[in-house]
């Protein structure tokens, strides 16, 4: 409802040209402002490590003036607390901007648009 240009499951472009994946991209990905992970998981095992890996490379690639937040939920994360304590730390050394889950969504979107008003994208 904020109307920002975006584009879902792609990449974007950060430091030193390279590249990360993104649920979520706002703005063109070569040049994005505002990237998310969106992970939600009903299932156990490796897709719950695949996503901590993607969100780290997001956080690892990110330029300084890129906000990346991790939206994470799911029963599956309860049984993969080590991985979820790795996503957190990110959160708590400031790597990535914002950690959301279904019920801080509200928070997740008033983040978005402050930030989104910051940068004068709305």
């Amino acid at each position: 409802d904020l109307r920002l240009p975006h584009a879902l499951r792609g990449r974007f472009t950060g430091r030193n040209g390279r590249t990360a994946p993104a649920d979520l991209i706002v703005g063109d990905p070569g040049n994005a402002d505002i990237v998310v992970a969106a992970k939600g998981f009903d299932s156990t095992g490796s897709k719950l490590t695949d996503a901590v890996r993607e969100i780290e490379e997001m956080a690892e690639v990110r330029l300084p003036k890129q906000l990346v937040l991790a939206v994470i939920d799911g029963i599956g994360w309860k049984s993969r607390q080590s991985d979820l304590r790795r996503i957190h730390q990110l959160w708590v050394d400031k790597q990535i901007d914002g950690m959301y889950t279904l019920v801080s969504l509200d928070q997740f979107r008033d983040d978005v648009e402050e930030f989104a008003r910051l940068r004068k994208l709305i």
